[in-house]
This record gives structure tokens, C-alpha cells and sequence, in this order.
């Protein structure tokens, strides 16, 4: 009775350390988790926080976090210089992470064929991405650079007769690189009301110092009621290209053809590939670090598919309503249909259709029926359709993590759904 008598100020002084330091343990470990899961947000970009991402697709500020870290993550890569005319071994470097665009199939059965098959899109020499005026300068021997001495000598001895008038485009197929242009630019051709010059004049990314006289005579000569067009697939992603035909015409339309971007990507990388066989994997170029799963934005492949990011800067100065975003895959399987499209956006009336296209089982897609002054078809090349390098599956597993949420971005931006998600699950 004494012991207790003589220490009863203990007995509730005890519970309330006991509490104290429970509750501040709570509290350390509730700070060191929110820490922690501030931490895997900003890793960039890490696959678990791309379904997060996408939910917020609808939100305007996501997507202006999601560029800040794609432009984080390419200006600490070293593929940015200060001058990359005056790089030597560094640029050839750069190349095999630059020199890759993408256009693909889905990988059903008889799709593969098809989606290898119009595989149009020539290689860009140039490609700009950021927002400086900074190039990614390609091989000079690519099979789709064009040279000054080939546009000047095209440029005046095309099929054009004499008559008529050398005018700047009314449409421009701006891209995708590897996405289907040089297919569609074809199909183009054959209606009479179309005159298109046939190599990429590069004016609003590389030639533009040039001026607008340059370009025009690059063009045929059309008669009235005709439109004049032309293809450069790299002005898509080429920052100052909007601005610079904006202040030309802002009334240019402009066609977008896009495919599915991780088969865009091989598609790309393969073309690469059969030029320069010594260069990296895919898997390699592909990652920063594929055991953290961190995607490399900054390689142009995979940079050039984030179809949003560009069209962003294109709908600072054109409307939807002067853009036609043309499907890849549609264009494979059903050609006519899309052209359909075109040439209701062009406004010209529906001469192109299925009637001129037949499917080479051979080169498995699409070629234009013989035209009557020929004899023969016309069918891509045989650059055209390449047989595409095996890529380990969890590789386009997790690239197509990395692009849903700029896919889903894309749809709602331009309010086209492409279900290229639906093709991965077949």
C-alpha cells in the first residue's frame, strides 16, 4: 500500500507517453509513405503511373505535366546540341536514336502483310522537336532524303505539260513519317483534279531560307480547278513548320496520316536497320533503363508517335476543321473507304475508288490498278514492305503502356477514336 500510495501521479502519466510516441510513429510512417509515392510520380516515365495519367486525360493540366517531363527527359539525353550541323561523330550517334519513325500492322493473321505492305512514308533528313530551333540531322544517304539537285531537276522535268500555272499547295500531307503518306500521295495522283510534286521539297524544315519563289516552281503546273499538293512527312513534328505555312495560306489543309505508334516504331527502326545494320537493338534504343522500365522519349522513333504533343502546336494556328487525320490501318484494309474521306475533305469529287485498287498478294497490301497509259501496276517499291526484326513481347507490352494515355489524349483532341488499344487485344 505504500508503493502505491507514493506513486500515483505514474499511473496516467504512463498511457500518455505510450500514445505520444504511437501517434508519432504513425505520423513518420505516414509522412515516409506519401514521400515515397510523390517519388514514383515524378519518375518519368515509369509504367504504373501511366494509368493514373490516363485518367486524367481529360484534365488540361495533365497533359502540360506530361510534356514537361518529355522535355525534361530529351534535354538531358545529349541528342539536343547547340549546333548539330557542326557535330561529326556524335550526330552519326545520334542517328541510330533518331532515325527511326514507326508504322506498323497489328500482328492478326493477314494483318501483318497488309500493314508492311504501304509502309509510305519516306525518311525525313531533318527532324525538329523541341521547341528551339535544333535539328536532328539524318544520313545523308537514306532512301528518302531528297537532295537539292533532285528537287530542281524534278522539280522542272515532272509530267506536267507546259500549259497553265505553277501555284504554292492548297493541301499538304504533313505526316506521319512511316505512317502511310507516300501511299496516299499516289492514290492522290491518279484523280485528274490532283497535281503533286513527287519528292519531299522539305521547304518549311529545311529549305525555307529559300523563299516562297523556290517552292513554287517546285510545283506542277495546274489548270483552274485544279489543286496543287505536296508530302513532307517531317513537318508534323517540326516546330516552326505550323507557324511558316500558316504564313503562306492560313487556309492550307492539311492531312495527318498516323498509325498505331509502337508498330510505326518497328517500322521505322527496320528501315533503319537495312541501311545501317551495325546500329543497336530496338530494345536497346527503346530504354533508358528496361529493368526500371524507364522509356527513352527523347529517341525520335518513339517521340515522333506521341501524336498529341505535336498536334498541339498545329492547333495553335489551324483549326480541326482544316486537318484530316487519315488511318494507317484503314488505309491497308480499305483504301477506297479512306479515300473516300480525302477527297470529300479536298473537296473533290469521289473519282478514286475501289475500282482502282487491287490487293498484291505478293507484297501483301494494296497497289493501284494498271493505269491506261501503262503497263503495268503501280505498286510501292521494294523498299516498301520489309520484313520487320522480332521484338521481345514484353518490350511492346510496355510501350504500349507508355502510349496509351497520349493515344487516349490524341483521340479526344482531334475526336477520332483509331482503337489502336482494340488491335493490341486481338
Amino acid at each position: 500500500m505504500a508503493f502505491w500510495s507514493s506513486t500515483p501521479a505514474l499511473t496516467p502519466k504512463v498511457p500518455r507517453k505510450i500514445l505520444f510516441m504511437f501517434i508519432l510513429s504513425l505520423s513518420v510512417t505516414y509522412l515516409f509513405y506519401s514521400l515515397m509515392s510523390c517519388y514514383t510520380t515524378l519518375q518519368f516515365p515509369l509504367q504504373e503511373n501511366y494509368l493514373y495519367q490516363a485518367r486524367l486525360v481529360t484534365e488540361e493540366s495533365t497533359f502540360a505535366a506530361l510534356r514537361e517531363k518529355l522535355y525534361s527527359a530529351t534535354s538531358s539525353q545529349g541528342y539536343f546540341g547547340e549546333n548539330v550541323e557542326s557535330t561529326t561523330e556524335q550526330t552519326q550517334t545520334a542517328d541510330y536514336a533518331v532515325s527511326v519513325a514507326v508504322i506498323e500492322d497489328t500482328g492478326t493473321l493477314g494483318t501483318e502483310e497488309r500493314a508492311m505492305g504501304w509502309v509510305k512514308t519516306q525518311l525525313a533528313p531533318t527532324e525538329m522537336i523541341t521547341g528551339q530551333t535544333v535539328v536532328f540531322e539524318r544520313e545523308q544517304h537514306q532512301e528518302s532524303s531528297t537532295t537539292d539537285d533532285e528537287l530542281n531537276r524534278r522539280g522542272n522535268s515532272t509530267a506536267t505539260p507546259d500549259y497553265g500555272e505553277k501555284k504554292l499547295p492548297h493541301a499538304i500531307i504533313i505526316g506521319v513519317k512511316k505512317g502511310g503518306t507516300r501511299a496516299l500521295l499516289e492514290a492522290l495522283r491518279v484523280h485528274p483534279d490532283v497535281r503533286a510534286v513527287g519528292v519531299e521539297p522539305h521547304f518549311f524544315d529545311r529549305n525555307y531560307e529559300k523563299g516562297f519563289a523556290w517552292y513554287r516552281d517546285l510545283m506542277p503546273s495546274t489548270l483552274e480547278g485544279q489543286i496543287t499538293m505536296e508530302k513532307t512527312p517531317s513537318y508534323f513534328v517540326t516546330n516552326e513548320a505550323p507557324r511558316r505555312i500558316h504564313s503562306m495560306a492560313r487556309d492550307t489543309k492539311l492531312i495527318v496520316v498516323v498509325r498505331n505508334p509502337v508498330t510505326r516504331a518497328i517500322s521505322d527502326y527496320t528501315q533503319t536497320l537495312s541501311k545501317k545494320p551495325e546500329i543497336p537493338s530496338f530494345e536497346v534504343l527503346a530504354f533508358k533503363n528496361r529493368t526500371l522500365g524507364l522509356i527513352d522519349a527523347s529517341w525520335s522513333a518513339l517521340r515522333i508517335g506521341i501524336y498529341a504533343l505535336h498536334l498541339e502546336t498545329w492547333l495553335q494556328y489551324f483549326p480541326l476543321s482544316q486537318m484530316l487525320f487519315v488511318s494507317g490501318e484503314r488505309l491497308i484494309i480499305d483504301p477506297a473507304g479512306e479515300m473516300a474521306k480525302v477527297q470529300d475533305f479536298l473537296g473533290l469529287k469521289r473519282i478514286v475508288t475501289d475500282k482502282h485498287f487491287y490487293f498484291n498478294k505478293t507484297k501483301g497490301f494494296p497497289c493501284l490498278k494498271k493505269p491506261e497509259d501503262s503497263s503495268a501496276p503501280r505498286c510501292l517499291g521494294k523498299s516498301k514492305g520489309r520484313t520487320h526484326p522480332k521484338i521481345d513481347p514484353d518490350v511492346i507490352h510496355r510501350l504500349r503502356k507508355f502510349y496509351k494515355p497520349f493515344n487516349m489524349m490524341f483521340y479526344q483532341m482531334t475526336g477520332e477514336d483509331f482503337q489502336w488499344e482494340q488491335e493490341e487485344i486481338r
